[in-house]
């Protein structure tokens, strides 16, 4: 199989993530923004694997192809580890980040600094078509605390709002390379990287 790996996204800000990694390393990236004619994966798992192995396993029985999905997204230690597998839609719409981070800020409202803490977490499934039970899962997390007025103008999502004391930084104030080395998705990738290529021969042998 050729060395073309999709990434089930149409995330623009995911894809540049993923391809900050793969593409120096000579593989050719593809998102789902490049097959619009496919329908979307409903979410409906309740952990963040299961949300990733829906995405991956059917998007790679689908285009035939290797398919690494992630589902990721904000523990809030105060909200008993909420939005969690709602992140994305946590305000009712899909991927509405103004409104996702209004919300959590009003569920936030009067809540002191110390209490603020939270987690960014990233499962990605690598899957290859038609052997769901081959699936590659790895999983990064990263610590930080939740602000509460946003700051930066980069990254997406919950981004501008989640602060990282060891740097003095959201991570919407981060550059691509340091986003991708402190990120919980740059954590799972570097979880992923000592792995995948074996797995892949492994798949082709099989």
């Amino acid at each position: 199989m050729k060395h073309e790996l999709v990434i089930a996204t149409n995330n623009p800000g995911k894809a540049r993530e993923f391809k900050a990694v793969f593409e120096p390393a000579g593989w050719q990236i593809k998102t789902l923004a490049d097959f619009p004619q496919l329908d979307q994966v409903k979410e409906t798992g309740r952990t963040f694997e299961a949300n990733a192995r829906l995405k991956a396993d059917h998007f790679a029985q689908v285009l035939d192809q290797v398919v690494l999905a992630d589902d990721s997204g904000l523990q809030v230690d105060y909200l008993h580890g909420q939005p969690g597998v709602y992140s994305a839609r946590y305000a009712g719409a899909d991927h509405d980040d103004a409104a996702n981070n209004a919300r959590l800020l009003a569920e936030l409202g009067g809540v002191a600094p110390e209490q603020r803490q939270a987690n960014f977490h990233s499962t990605l499934v690598l899957a290859w078509p038609g052997r769901p039970d081959a699936d590659l899962v790895v999983a990064g997390d990263v610590a930080g605390e939740i602000l509460s007025v946003p700051r930066g103008v980069d990254g997406f999502g919950y981004d501008p709002l989640f602060y990282l004391p060891e740097l003095t930084k959201t991570f919407a104030e981060l550059s691509a390379v340091e986003k991708t080395k402190y990120s919980h998705r740059g954590a799972a990738i570097r979880n992923l990287m000592p792995r995948w290529q074996a797995w892949w021969q492994e798949q082709e042998r099989n």
